[in-house]
């Protein structure tokens, strides 16, 4: 069967982030990956040049984030909340960061990455200081990460059996008032916000 380039590369993407998500970076191999997509490994290569370069476009992600400051400041929590399970559902590239970061520099990179620059000026456009400044934002930000990132390591990596059969309702329920608090809470460091 002949593809076109464009097929190829999506093939080959979505046989990487199968491998890199069950292998993790450091196990996932070329070779693997090409017998998955069904093609030679020079294909691979061919297309991506690199492990590398094959993983940092398998794990391109984009959290799509809602824009929160149409909403009710007190549904913001529940909102996001929602609004990450609704990601890790649609699209496996967030495993692939989750199993490969915690041993691979280059994955925790891409990691920091997509929440520094995705999540963090969310955070901050939701403060009452815009610019960050006094660093509000940066820890909100870094305390949601760890709860919502946490849930995704304890329901699609790990396979916590309460993380995996708890309904989306119910995770909402429970993470939203975190999140909620994290979010347009007071800080216990600074005072009120």
């Amino acid at each position: 069967m002949r593809r076109s380039a464009a097929e190829t590369k999506a093939v080959i993407l979505a046989a990487a982030r199968e491998r890199f998500a069950a292998d993790g970076y450091e196990k996932a191999t070329i070779r693997a990956i090409a017998t998955d997509a069904r093609i030679d490994p020079s294909m691979v290569m061919r297309y991506f040049g690199s492990k590398d370069r094959l993983f940092a476009a398998a794990a391109e992600f984009d959290l799509r984030l809602p824009d929160l400051g149409a909403l009710p400041r007190d549904r913001v929590g529940e909102t996001l909340v929602r609004h990450f399970l609704d990601r890790w559902e649609a699209d496996d590239a967030l495993q692939v960061l989750l199993r490969t970061g915690v041993t691979n520099q280059a994955a925790a990179e891409r990691t920091r990455a997509i929440f520094a620059t995705q999540l963090a000026p969310l955070i901050t456009a939701l403060a009452d200081d815009p610019t960050g400044g006094d660093g509000r934002a940066a820890t909100r930000a870094v305390l949601v990460a760890s709860q919502m990132l946490g849930m995704a390591l304890c329901r699609y990596i790990l396979h916590f059996p309460p993380a995996v059969t708890m309904s989306d309702d119910d995770i909402v329920a429970w993470l939203g008032p975190v999140i909620q608090r994290y979010l347009t809470g007071r800080d216990p460091a600074h005072g009120p916000l």
